[in-house]
């Protein structure tokens, strides 16, 4: 048996945490062709690599299928129900960092933060006879943020893609979506408003309390732990 790592499978979201795990003296490296998802760990013993999707890492985490995983924090916490039942925070890495934002239109001159967004979404449904429509793809994340700051009179609508040009093309009225420079939500004509900040993620390292962890294992996730600078497991 071994400790099993995900980690993103490409992109530069796999080369910064191959870089962030050499820095620190366990070198992971990908086998065979670009096609395979196949991989090697130097630097520790009883540590295998698993290539997956970043999407696919908190599924496969809360399932308890790998006992380490590599993913943008807001994913856990969108994919994963009371996530901190299921995953633990071993570390956050310094990169893939993006805000997770609600944006309106910059022409609503009177929206500037979510108390606004609620009187304007009550306005809404008495003017057009139905509620204001928000897309995104982080139901879970905006629906608890919008219940927790009192927005009601709203409707999720599902986008998994060009959730900025949702205003324009007129399938909805705001959006709650990820932005790492707000140059996209600009140039599409939204601002994020002043307190619309939902999470800001990063790429994190985290543990799974499902997987099963046998003597061994926790030998190998403490040694792996000092080898990356990480307090031990207690």
């Amino acid at each position: 048996m071994s400790v099993k790592l995900g980690v993103p499978s490409k992109g530069r979201l796999m080369e910064q945490c191959f870089d962030w795990f050499g820095s620190r003296g366990v070198r992971l490296s990908r086998t065979g062709s670009d096609r395979e998802y196949a991989g090697a760990v130097d630097g520790i013993e009883g540590v295998e690599l698993v290539l997956l999707s970043a999407g696919e890492i908190p599924r496969e985490l809360a399932a308890g299928r790998i006992h380490l995983g590599v993913t943008g924090s807001d994913l856990v916490r969108e994919k994963i129900g009371n996530w901190t039942f299921h995953c633990t925070e071993l570390a956050p890495m310094g990169f893939g960092h993006a805000d997770l934002v609600v944006a309106v239109p910059q022409a609503w001159v009177d929206v500037d933060t979510l108390d606004d967004l609620d009187a304007a979404a009550a306005a809404f449904r008495a003017r057009h006879g139905f509620r204001l429509r928000i897309a995104t793809k982080y139901h879970r994340l905006v629906r608890e943020f919008l219940r927790e700051h009192g927005v009601a009179d709203y409707q999720l609508i599902d986008s998994q893609g060009a959730t900025e040009g949702t205003v324009k093309n007129e399938t909805a009225e705001a959006i709650a979506d990820i932005t790492s420079t707000g140059e996209t939500l600009r140039a599409n004509g939204l601002k994020v408003l002043a307190d619309g900040l939902i999470h800001a993620s990063q790429a994190t390292l985290f543990a799974a309390r499902d997987a099963v962890w046998s003597e061994a294992d926790r030998a190998v996730l403490n040694g792996l732990r000092a080898r990356l600078g990480l307090a031990a497991d207690a």
